[in-house]
């Protein structure tokens, strides 16, 4: 029976598995080897360096947060369902997260900045559209939830044996109604304050 060649898609494969059981201080040349059954040769051939293969998993890793997140988002309450789905992700998937955070990020020196690389614009509009307020307010409503829910979802994932979820939803909903509360009055704050359209020529 023909060995079964082994690809680089296969190597960053095994490595993000053990990444997300284990964390990536698990990832090392003898233990993906072992994964994959084979020699520890094919593993090197494919990595020059294990800074340039813990980059690959990173990117794995994101790519899985995304798809996770996406796929837990109620479209009918976008702004709650995705902080919720955050915890649950902290919850489930602690290295995941732990990966996520912890990534090197370059060109960052605002939060804006960080929002717009680690966010889907259209989330921001339909939170929006559901909240009936600028997409400009949506982006800081959501950017403000996402700073406290990656904290608490952080904070979820390292403690042992565990803070009970349902204090974190808890907490996480006493922070959506107050950012929620403070978004609203300032929305409603800069509509009263709009110029008249029939002011004076």
């Amino acid at each position: 029976m023909p060995k079964q060649k082994i690809t680089k898609e296969m190597v960053v494969e095994a490595a993000f598995e053990l990444a997300r059981k284990g964390g990536m201080e698990t990832v090392l040349v003898k233990s993906i080897a072992g994964k994959l059954g084979c020699s520890v040769q094919p593993i090197y051939s494919y990595c020059q360096n294990m800074d340039s293969l813990r980059s690959d998993v990173e990117q794995r890793a994101r790519q899985f947060l995304q798809e996770y997140i996406s796929s837990q988002i109620d479209e009918n309450d976008p702004f709650r369902s995705t902080g919720q789905a955050w915890v649950r992700l902290a919850r489930e998937e602690p290295h995941i997260l732990k990966i996520f955070v912890f990534q090197k990020r370059t060109g960052i020196s605002s939060l804006e900045d960080l929002y717009r690389m680690e966010t889907n614009p259209l989330l921001a509009e339909k939170i929006a559209a559901g909240l009936h307020i600028s997409v400009e307010k949506a982006k800081q409503l959501h950017m403000h939830m996402l700073i406290y829910t990656i904290g608490i979802g952080t904070i979820f994932s390292v403690t042992s044996p565990g803070i009970a979820a349902d204090e974190i939803y808890a907490r996480q909903e006493l922070a959506y109604q107050a950012f929620l509360k403070h978004t609203l009055e300032e929305n409603n704050t800069a509509s009263d304050t709009l110029p008249s359209e029939r002011s004076p020529s």
